[in-house]
């Protein structure tokens, strides 16, 4: 059945996203921060800052209140994880109960390290949240191309009602109830698509990628795990799936990040270059902190913490990880 959705964050994905629930027949409501940016949206039928080049739906109402909440159904949560908290807290005093909220962020949040879901309950109270995560970058889910993700919540019946939300032709969408897995999954690739940038941008070739995929999902695993996930969620779509697509393709944020330091940027000039938001680099603080406080071996991801934060050189940090005490692969999982 048609469901009213109110999609909260007009970046690419939260864009491609407010299409797709559009073309599924819902009635849908895009929602900016940026009152002028949003008018300019819904005049031209284009999100150029984040999303140029492909025709925004006429099916798709841009809006810069949040008003239309009272009326929806669902709530997708597409708001990067760092500016989620800000925005949410304004929403919280009036926040209607009766709205499920999906969210389609992937980070983890610095201060507090919580999850974009536990940002969602921490500041809105009981509401019910699920998480959507998979290989969906907002470029090509917005032109139709076919892809697959993965709806999860800890109640599957919610699972599978945000699966029929999502669901469409060229957008397949499995469910899961490790949460906590899917989320994590989707965070924890942004770092190791860091690395898989500047392995590019150094020129390393396909076999140092390989490598760099095959011990990152390894650390994936295994702060996951620590963290109460199933290992087995990050064999599928919102583990390495998502792995693969972040570290290869074109369109991703995080590994242009990691491209350009790879070709001797500094981190600064490379932010200051973007207009869209590179989830990965304040992800990569969060997880430096996850894995010292619960003991976990990231060391992929701790020399992309050092090349990012604490200016190291990144052909020393490959020399250092590359010259670490010799073990056996069994051991080392």
């Amino acid at each position: 059945m048609p469901q009213s959705v109110f999609v909260l964050g007009d970046g690419g994905w939260g864009t491609a996203i407010a299409m797709l629930m559009a073309k599924n027949g819902h009635k849908v409501r895009l929602w900016s921060v940026d009152e002028q940016y949003a008018r300019q949206v819904a005049r031209t039928r284009e999100n150029r800052k984040f999303l140029p080049g492909v025709r925004v739906s006429d099916q798709v109402a841009i809006v810069w209140d949040t008003s239309a909440l009272a009326d929806a159904a669902m709530m997708v949560m597409a708001v990067p994880t760092q500016f989620a908290r800000a925005v949410l807290s304004k929403l919280a005093p009036s926040f209607p109960r009766q709205v499920e909220i999906v969210s389609v962020a992937k980070g983890i949040e610095n201060d507090t390290l919580l999850r974009p879901s536990q940002v969602i309950r921490d500041v809105l109270g009981r509401v019910k949240v699920g998480v959507l995560s998979g290989p969906s970058h907002a470029e090509e889910v917005a032109r139709g191309l076919p892809a697959s993700v993965v709806a999860a919540a800890a109640d599957d019946s919610f699972a599978s009602r945000i699966q029929a939300l999502f669901m469409g032709e060229r957008f397949r969408v499995y469910t899961n109830t490790d949460e906590v897995g899917v989320e994590l999954g989707g965070a924890l690739k942004n770092v190791i698509a860091i690395a898989a940038g500047m392995c590019d941008g150094m020129k390393l070739g396909d076999n140092t990628k390989s490598a760099l995929l095959a011990r990152g999902l390894v650390e994936m695993e295994r702060l996951g795990v620590a963290l109460g996930a199933r290992r087995s969620t990050f064999t599928g779509l919102a583990g390495i799936g998502d792995l693969v697509t972040t570290c290869v393709s074109p369109f991703g944020r995080n590994r242009e990040v990691g491209l350009k330091i790879g070709q001797g940027m500094k981190l600064a000039e490379v932010l200051k270059s973007m207009e869209k938001v590179a989830e990965g680099v304040w992800t990569t603080k969060s997880v430096h902190s996850l894995a010292k406080k619960q003991g976990v071996r990231m060391p992929i991801a701790e020399e992309v913490y050092a090349v990012l934060f604490e200016d190291k050189p990144s052909q020393q940090a490959l020399k250092d990880l590359m010259t670490r005490r010799a073990k056996s692969e069994e051991e080392d999982l």
